[in-house]
């Protein structure tokens, strides 16, 4: 419940849509809504100037400056103006996590051969990365990965939050999680 309200709020979700995700009335998704502004102030603030920057700019930026476009934004249509706006609350969250993802991929294949491991980076799904390594390294792989992830934003952005990096070591992918 917890992830669809995070989720719903940051997309824009009704009390409605969130009374119909969660099972419950629209009176408690409401209430659950109130709660979470009340309790994150700021995220509403950050919301609200998401919308504003993009109608004024017809983009928004991640962390590191890369503009993601918003067509629609200012458009007179409700549900195009109303889906832009989403994209502009969105795209500087998702967009920062896909430029993080993608300097700490950039980073990994130097940072193995530097710890002088011979695993290798297989693939990325969302903000997960997938190794392939001998059994005897998993462990100091993982540790590099980790590293190199938790500071990939160094040293262009500092974070006011730490960026923690969590792993599994298994055969697969999925008992790995």
């Amino acid at each position: 419940n917890a992830k669809a309200i995070n989720f719903g709020i940051i997309y824009g979700i009704s009390a409605f849509g969130l009374a119909n995700n969660l099972g419950i009335s629209n009176g408690d998704a409401k209430a659950f809504i109130d709660q979470y502004f009340e309790r994150f102030p700021g995220i509403k603030g950050f919301m609200e100037r998401a919308k504003i920057f993009g109608r004024d700019n017809g983009f928004v930026e991640t962390l590191f400056g890369r503009k993601i476009h918003l067509s629609g934004i200012a458009d007179k249509n409700f549900a195009k103006r109303g889906f832009a706006e989403r994209q502009a609350i969105n795209a500087p969250i998702q967009g920062t996590a896909a430029d993080i993802i993608k300097r700490a991929m950039l980073r990994m294949p130097d940072a193995l051969t530097a710890a002088g491991l011979k695993g290798k980076m297989l693939l990325q799904v969302h903000d997960e990365l997938i190794f392939e390594a001998p059994e005897e390294e998993a462990a100091a792989l993982v540790e590099v990965a980790r590293a190199v992830m938790e500071n990939a934003c160094h040293p262009i952005i500092e974070l006011a939050v730490p960026l923690v990096a969590d792993a599994g070591i298994a055969d697969n992918w999925m008992e790995a999680h």
